[in-house]
């Protein structure tokens, strides 16, 4: 670049360049880790020294092969600074500071290695031209990057659940759930599993990846003002605008019921044995909830008794089908008739005829049905009690 500049001038020139350089740079890191806090150690020193050795051979104009390991050296040096930008704006001011949402030692390292990556995938790409090998490397690595992704999905799946619970911050430390059927408070939110505890001290660590792909209803958002209700069932005897001042005075009077917002009473359903009431009171902190719901339901027994209101126990209506058929001893009686005054069994007594009914059954047969068939095995006799058949051959 200076073949027409005398070699001393030229020295003074590079040097000139390599001292500035050096100090830019430096002076750059200086003002962001004073004016911003941008944390710069030692590799972005060594990266101002790289970087000021670079521009001043490439000013003297070095074509030697060595200058592309320098090249590269400074481009790899150069994602200190990537990383601390990013762990200032991106980590520290935004998500801290702006959300309040700490992000953990872990997520920041893999985000950095990333960024190296990157880096060293385009140093072997643009400085070194060896995209031919860095496809063999990539294939293979992407075989070794599936067989781990199917080994640690469920871990990295609650990693991810995490920093997304992170991020939109459904719930913090002391909110009540309710996930499914059960009622716990959160305990501790880490970056693989939320840890819950219900009432009855019971620790539940649900991982965050189940957590973000269910529903979950946060009793303490946005404040911890809640309903819940409570169902008591009265006789029908009871007009339902007596039922519900007793309902409503009971409930306003229970220990941590609020007053406001206002008790409410509703007629829910027309239930078998009873009239089915609703009671939707107000409370604050889930974790007394045990201790509301008994106080509701205390009130609701006294209040009911003190107005002559009933509860009522379970009842039923059985209605008994009888048999419609004639009872056997009229068939029998019946058949004793017909067989006295068949001819055929005119020579049997009556005690006989009585042995004969007794040791038979009656049969019944639909219409069109075969009784007996010509020729078929057995040694029973059919009589005609009711009814028609017809033989044919």
């Amino acid at each position: 670049m200076f073949s027409a500049v005398p070699e001393a001038e030229r020295d003074a020139i590079t040097m000139i360049v390599f001292v500035a350089t050096f100090f830019v740079a430096l002076g750059i890191g200086r003002f962001l880790k004073r004016r911003a806090g941008v944390r710069l150690g030692l590799l972005f020193r060594l990266f101002c020294l790289i970087l000021a050795f670079y521009a001043s051979i490439a000013i003297y104009g070095v074509h030697a092969s060595w200058r592309n390991h320098v090249g590269a050296a400074a481009i790899l040096l150069s994602t200190a600074l990537v990383v601390a930008l990013v762990n200032r704006y991106v980590w520290d001011f935004y998500f801290e500071k702006k959300r309040q949402t700490p992000i953990p030692h872990f997520l920041r390292e893999v985000v950095g290695g990333i960024i190296f990556l990157i880096a060293l995938l385009f140093v072997l790409s643009a400085g070194y031209h060896a995209e031919a090998q860095l496809k063999g490397v990539l294939a293979g690595s992407g075989v070794v990057a599936i067989i781990l992704g199917f080994a640690g999905q469920n871990f990295f799946a609650g990693i991810i659940g995490g920093v997304a619970i992170q991020i939109n911050r459904p719930y913090k430390v002391g909110d009540w759930l309710q996930v499914g059927e059960r009622f716990a408070e959160v305990m501790e939110i880490n970056w693989r599993s939320t840890r819950l505890r219900t009432n009855d001290a019971i620790y539940l660590d649900i991982p965050n990846n189940e957590m973000v792909s269910h529903t979950i209803v946060n009793l303490h958002y946005p404040t911890e003002v809640h309903a819940m209700r409570i169902r008591v069932g009265v006789e029908y005897k009871n007009p339902p605008s007596r039922v519900k001042d007793a309902l409503f005075r009971a409930a306003s009077t229970a220990e941590g019921v609020l007053a406001e917002p206002k008790v409410r009473v509703f007629l829910v359903d027309f239930a078998d044995f009873a009239v089915m009431y609703e009671i939707k009171f107000y409370m604050g902190n889930h974790s007394r909830i045990n201790e509301v719901n008994d106080a509701v339901r205390t009130n609701v027994w006294y209040e009911l008794k003190r107005q002559g209101i009933t509860i009522p126990f379970p009842i039923r209506t059985l209605q008994l089908e009888r048999k419609a058929a004639r009872p056997i001893q009229e068939e029998h009686q019946e058949a004793r008739a017909i067989l006295r005054d068949e001819a055929l069994f005119e020579c049997l007594s009556d005690v006989q005829i009585d042995s004969l009914v007794q040791q038979s059954r009656v049969s019944h047969f639909g219409r069109g049905e075969r009784v007996i068939r010509e020729g078929a095995e057995g040694d029973s006799m059919f009589v005609l009690l009711r009814g028609a058949a017809e033989v044919s051959i």
